[in-house]
């Protein structure tokens, strides 16, 4: 009879152990910053043309979120430069996985395209190299190897960030942003469209796709203190200009945050999706530019920003999870001929002898040519941070109609879409974009559809981890 009973009440246990499930697993949460500001002379990147360091108005940084929940580990890397080079998040990501254990496919390294950072990759970089070691036997404009260096560093700031690991709480919303954001792309009375047209421009009939005015925001809290403060806005990083090293208008923007969150909050900054998206406003004729520009618009971004926290909502039951694929977009082709013609017209850019796109168009072609096969790897990761919360990273500058596309498709009610993540392969517009032209098309290294494909990759990701939801 006992051994009846012990049998019936160990089939009983297994039986009703999928309804006795044990809590999960509290949410740990690690935050670290280091300085990654190149030594003053190196090449700064934004523009088609040469433009040597002269200072340092504020340092670069890259910030660190390491998150981990049981067995479950991920991090975000958010970084003061104008894109992330594969090889360097590549390398950065298998330096932090060997040093803590969180697998690489769970880093996500995302620039925020400040334009007042190092010109460390890409062909117009070393262009100006070889240039200048065929004039002068050395390169005194790099003084260290900043990719590797970077590397390092990126490194080291997620093991920081792991070994800082420690229970904290979640809070998550959306707020709107009106007033900074514009559309960049127009229709024009000639029939085409144009970007950046100039303000007050008579021949502009309308603008050409919308904004994203949402503000993403992710708040972690320990002890009743903040950590970090992640802000997802999708506006392109380009209004201080000058020959300084800045972050642009995040740098304003975490200072404007200080006093709330104290002397040892983080405040981080995602990129929102703004590949055609920027600051000007061309229905005034106010000048736009410099410093002064950036603290408006930080200021202005932090006071929005600020008035939210106390909106927030508390995440109560976090549950780490990520998802990750690889989207093979088709890269363009051109002939032996036009490579080798843009081969020697290298040398016009950032003068007068060429016009402004086909300068564009010449750097992309070479671009291209450092790129294996006929397609590009582009990687899709989905963060889950709750049944409400999760955070998309994606390559490249990204059309805001694309982003806008995986927000609605989205079953997380709070979905934040950075752009710029892991790698910079240029801009990917939208089919319509492709059709209708203009810079960030003659920019673009993918095929039309290459944008398309990454909404499709991302939606289906978001939806495998919403069906793993608790039942």
């Amino acid at each position: 009879m006992r051994r009846t009973f012990l049998a019936l009440f160990c089939i009983c246990f297994v039986a009703m152990a999928p309804a006795m499930r044990l809590p999960a697993a509290e949410l740990q949460v690690g935050v670290a910053v280091v300085d990654i500001t190149p030594p003053a002379g190196y090449r700064m990147a934004g523009y088609f043309r040469e433009r040597p360091n002269t200072g340092t108005h504020d340092a670069l940084q890259a910030k660190a979120l390491v998150f981990r929940q049981g067995d479950e580990q991920a991090a975000l890397v958010f970084c003061d430069l104008i894109g992330m080079a594969r090889e360097v998040s590549s390398r950065a990501r298998e330096l932090a996985a060997k040093k803590t254990g969180i697998p690489a496919a769970n880093i996500v390294i995302a620039a925020t395209h400040s334009h007042t950072g190092p010109l460390y990759m890409g062909a117009l970089r070393q262009y100006f190299h070889d240039q200048t070691i065929a004039a002068k036997g050395e390169d005194a404009h790099e003084k260290i190897d900043y990719p590797a260096f970077l590397a390092e560093k990126l490194a080291d700031a997620i093991h920081k960030a792991h070994k800082a690991v420690h229970p904290a709480d979640l809070a998550a919303g959306i707020t709107r942003q009106e007033g900074l954001s514009f559309n960049r792309r127009f229709h024009m009375k000639d029939g085409t469209v144009q970007f950046n047209p100039g303000k007050l421009n008579p021949n502009i009939v309308r603008v050409a796709g919308p904004i994203d005015p949402d503000v993403g925001l992710l708040r972690l809290r320990a002890d009743d203190k903040d950590l970090a403060l992640l802000t997802v806005f999708a506006l392109h990083l380009d209004t201080v200009g000058g020959t300084e090293y800045s972050a642009d208008y995040p740098f304003y923007l975490e200072r404007k945050l200080r006093g709330a969150l104290g002397t040892e909050g983080v405040s981080l900054f995602g990129t929102g999706t703004c590949g055609d998206i920027n600051h000007i406003n061309v229905s005034n004729k106010d000048p736009q530019k410099g410093q002064l520009e950036a603290a408006r618009i930080g200021t202005a971004l932090g006071e929005t920003v600020q008035a939210a926290l106390p909106k927030l909502k508390r995440v109560r039951s976090p549950r780490l999870g990520v998802r990750r694929t690889i989207v093979k977009a088709p890269l363009q082709k051109y002939s032996a001929e036009a490579i080798a013609q843009a081969r020697k017209d290298m040398a016009k850019i950032g003068t007068r002898e060429m016009p402004f796109l086909k300068q564009v168009e010449t750097y992309k072609i070479v671009s291209l040519q450092a790129l294996p096969g006929d397609t590009l790897p582009m990687e899709v990761q989905v963060f889950r941070l709750s049944d409400e919360v999760a955070i998309v990273g994606l390559p490249g500058e990204i059309f805001v109609e694309l982003g806008l596309a995986i927000k609605k498709a989205s079953p997380f009610p709070v979905t934040l879409v950075v752009e710029l993540c892991n790698d910079a392969p240029g801009y990917v517009p939208t089919i319509k974009a492709f059709k209708e032209g203009s810079y960030e098309t003659v920019n673009s290294r993918v095929q039309p559809g290459g944008g398309e494909k990454l909404v499709e990759a991302a939606t289906r990701l978001l939806k495998e981890l919403a069906e793993t939801r608790r039942p």
